[in-house]
């Protein structure tokens, strides 16, 4: 891994500030994304066993980690590896590429200073392309038999939404799930630079390049961030999702009506549900990405961006 390289020159040319492009963006959240999926594919495979688990079997995450090694041989814990890495591959490259897009529109024509309204405009813009619609459908189903399923996967599902509650029905819950994913994605990229330059000062485009104990400091600071900022939204967005007029009017009628019900009914902190879980994974699943993002970032930015820079300079 590549170390410090302090006292790093701010890459200008004629005043203005260059950055980072953004495939390299993309590659690098790629890249972490393997790596994140590598690590904690095995957290995974126990927590889907211990859900199935009907008969006892399993007397806890220990004791599930070392049955199933036991039984199935440790390459058991890595099932389902492909698709896993494929999804956060593929998400992670849209992300961090996207934001990088968006930053180099709002940043300022003449210098190429980035403001922290721009900043969190670009994380929500690319919170918001991660928005999807019917999974939560299909996922609510309990049962293993085809017959007892009413969806019987994604085009049925879309079929039967449209059929029953129309065209806008594929879009309910969209309100909330542009909400949960721009300011989630707002939050941890202004979060993240936020913390690497009080901790660490470390400037994007400076030619520094952080430890990967530093970038996963940063990273799962940054990842606790969206998730207690989201709450709301990501509570609101499951219920909406996952109502159905089959069984008669629908109960929320939109994201503030849904909003107001559970806070009238269950309590402010029902808005929060779920924030355990999700902070369990998302800010370990950050500190993993960021770690390899920032060495391919740092990388660049040293060994390209600033050399290019400094040659131009000179000229």
């Amino acid at each position: 891994m590549a170390s410090p390289a302090g006292g790093g020159v701010r890459a200008s040319v004629g005043g203005r500030k260059d950055s980072t492009p953004p495939y390299v963006r993309a590659i690098s959240g790629s890249l972490g994304g393997i790596v994140e999926a590598c690590c904690l594919q095995p957290i995974d495979v126990i927590k889907t066993r211990l859900q199935l688990d009907q008969s006892g079997a399993y007397r806890g995450i220990a004791n599930c980690g070392r049955t199933v090694v036991r039984t199935e041989g440790v390459r058991a814990l890595w099932k389902g590896l492909t698709p896993f890495a494929t999804h956060l591959t593929l998400k992670y490259a849209l992300r961090m590429g996207s934001n990088a897009l968006f930053q180099s529109a709002f940043k300022d024509s003449a210098t190429g200073d980035l403001s922290q309204r721009g900043r969190l405009m670009s994380g929500f813009g690319a919170g918001v392309l991660e928005a999807l619609v019917v999974k939560i459908r299909l996922q609510q189903q309990r049962g293993l038999s085809p017959e007892l399923l009413k969806y019987k996967g994604p085009i049925h599902c879309a079929r039967t939404i449209i059929h029953e509650e129309g065209f806008f029905g594929l879009w309910a819950g969209a309100a909330p799930t542009v909400m949960r994913n721009g300011t989630n994605q707002a939050a941890m990229f202004t979060a993240k630079n936020a913390f690497d330059v009080v901790l660490w000062k470390k400037h994007e485009g400076d030619g520094k390049v952080l430890q990967p104990w530093q970038s996963m400091i940063s990273g799962f600071l940054a990842g606790t961030c969206g998730p207690i900022c989201t709450g709301p939204f990501d509570v609101v967005k499951t219920r909406l999702m996952a109502q159905s007029k089959s069984g008669g009017e629908l109960k929320y009628k939109g994201m503030i009506h849904a909003i107001r019900t559970i806070y009238v009914e269950e309590g402010v902190l029902a808005l929060w549900k779920g924030l355990l879980p999700r902070l369990m994974r998302i800010p370990p699943g950050q500190a993993i990405m960021w770690a390899v993002a920032d060495q391919i970032t740092g990388f660049y930015e040293r060994n390209y961006l600033n050399v290019e820079n400094k040659r131009t300079n000179f000229v």
